[in-house]
């Protein structure tokens, strides 16, 4: 089958690799009718080398039509369609049953040197499980049953519910994770598809003062004209953070960081020492313990995989600021956020600013680093 691989940093090649098979009774086999870039794969494009090996095929949002199901799977059917959620979770462990899939026990079992006690999840290599991702023709989706969501109506198109794999329950879970109530001030660091989508569940929730903060102006023409919030572009302002504690007078209620570790490096950032394992920038991270008010609270939704030098504990701890993150669990949100799009309460095709071709990937990875053409989001279509 044809599949973006990784190939070392900032390179990406479709490649044609093993068909994915069958491997344990409760398997499944995709036919990918559609996938979707992530802003956690552009981690993988710049800092892939920590977890990737060459040739390894990535993505993390895909759907398509069952081809093939092992003897045990009893609910999925040759020819249903389904979305596939990031999370791969068994359906049985602890966290699993208590709406914690991220986390599962019985997901992640490739013993690696990155080998930490977390859930897998598709295209994110040794950390994760090491299982191959969805921006291919074909994927195995282990634990099928539970690890799938069958689109009930068959009338949608698949950019109406893609989505559902990551992005929509990502965004809604940062929400929800963070406690954002009726009434609050929500600064969303970031206005790519995750921090686009925060921005609407954070007024869906009822917050009263939504801020939007990026340097990519198309972004911020996109958050203030489809999401009605107001937006700062951060290469205007000397000190973005101060500047945004004062207009909020005395701080947001709730910053929702959906930068990550790739977030541009400021120049009042700290250099750091040679012998240092952090990879990337906290700058996100500053701009969030100066943005938020005293009991606030901060939600790292992007990405964040190595150690970090200067975390400024100082200003979290000292005002009583709480911080939440994490992988989001997203398999438990698909249904609910299913019917809401079905009922019109958010549309997730707002976002989508470009449909490739798969064999067009390496030049889609560039266009969306590079924010070129309007680029907010990409979907990649096996021919």
């Amino acid at each position: 089958m044809k599949a973006v691989t990784f190939q070392g940093n900032k390179s990406m090649e479709v490649k044609q690799v093993d068909d994915p098979k069958i491997e344990e009774t409760t398997d499944a086999i995709i036919k990918i009718t559609a996938s979707g870039i992530c802003g956690s794969d552009l981690h993988l494009y710049h800092q892939g080398d920590l977890m990737l090996d060459s040739d390894f095929v990535i993505g993390h949002e895909p759907m398509g039509i069952v081809e093939e199901v092992g003897k045990d799977v009893k609910k999925l059917k040759k020819g249903d369609r389904v979305v596939i959620p990031f999370n791969i979770g068994c359906g049985e462990c602890y966290y699993c049953t208590h709406e914690m899939e991220s986390q599962c026990d019985n997901s992640n079992k490739e013993p690696a040197s990155w080998k930490l006690d977390n859930g897998g999840l598709f295209g994110f290599g040794q950390m994760h499980g090491n299982h191959w991702g969805g921006q291919a023709e074909y994927l195995r989706v282990p634990y099928a049953d539970f690890s799938s969501f069958v689109v009930p109506d068959s009338n949608m198109k698949d950019e109406q519910v893609l989505f559902l794999s990551d992005v929509a329950p990502t965004a809604y879970w940062s929400v929800e994770h963070s406690g954002v109530k009726s009434g609050d001030t929500v600064v969303v660091l970031g206005c790519g598809p995750i921090g686009l989508m925060a921005q609407k569940f954070a007024k869906l929730k009822g917050a009263k003062r939504v801020i939007g903060v990026d340097n990519v102006e198309h972004r911020l023409q996109h958050a203030k004209q489809y999401n009605q919030v107001e937006v700062y572009n951060f290469d205007n302002e000397k000190e973005i953070g101060k500047l945004l504690r004062e207009t909020t007078h005395g701080g947001a209620d709730i910053v929702i960081d959906c930068v990550g570790m790739d977030g541009q490096v400021q120049a009042s950032e700290r250099k750091l020492s040679s012998n240092s394992s952090q990879r990337g920038t906290i700058s996100p991270i500053h701009t969030a313990a100066e943005a938020v008010s005293k009991f606030g609270t901060i939600q790292l939704t992007g990405v964040y995989a190595t150690p970090v030098d200067d975390f400024p504990l100082d200003l979290i701890f000292n005002r009583d600021v709480q911080i939440k993150t994490g992988q989001a669990p997203v398999i438990h949100l698909m249904p609910k956020l299913y019917d809401m799009i079905q009922e019109g309460t958010f549309n997730p095709t707002e976002i989508i600013t470009h449909t490739m071709s798969l064999d067009d990937a390496p030049q889609a990875y560039e266009i969306f680093d590079e924010k070129r053409d309007n680029n907010i989001k990409v979907v990649l279509k096996p021919e």
